[in-house]
């Protein structure tokens, strides 16, 4: 699974050779709340045609997950366990964790900060960088 900051970077800049080494000969996905999130920027960005044409291909070439009532229980778990901890997470970091839980997929990203929590107390996998 590939967080939105993974998903953008060829929108922005290049990925890591470490990072692409791990990510290849796998499928990529992405999560509903990702495509949300590179949707959101076309317009804030004001992308013109031609990025929105190479996002429109980068979507045609993952798997987007979508949302189900199981994803959705485990968003609300997550939430509850995260505020009963004294350290609320922000919602749609909790989206693509309880997307990954749910289906069992390890989660490649640049912010491991924002998924620490997730990591330790949920059993959260993440790709690392290096």
């Amino acid at each position: 699974m590939l967080d939105t900051d993974v998903a953008s970077r060829p929108f922005r800049q290049r990925l890591s050779p470490a990072l692409t080494a791990q990510l290849a000969d796998h499928t990529h996905a992405i999560t509903f709340v990702t495509l949300g999130e590179l949707t959101k920027w076309t317009l804030v960005r004001h992308w013109g045609l031609r990025e929105r044409s190479r996002l429109d291909g980068f979507i045609q070439d993952v798997v987007v997950l979508p949302y189900s009532d199981l994803v959705a229980r485990r968003w609300g778990e997550l939430r509850a366990y995260a505020q009963l901890r004294g350290r609320a997470r922000p919602q749609n970091d909790t989206w693509i964790a309880a997307c990954c839980l749910v289906r069992e997929h390890p989660l490649a990203t640049l912010n491991r900060k924002d998924f620490e929590d997730f990591v330790e107390y949920e059993g959260l996998q993440l790709i690392n960088e290096s």
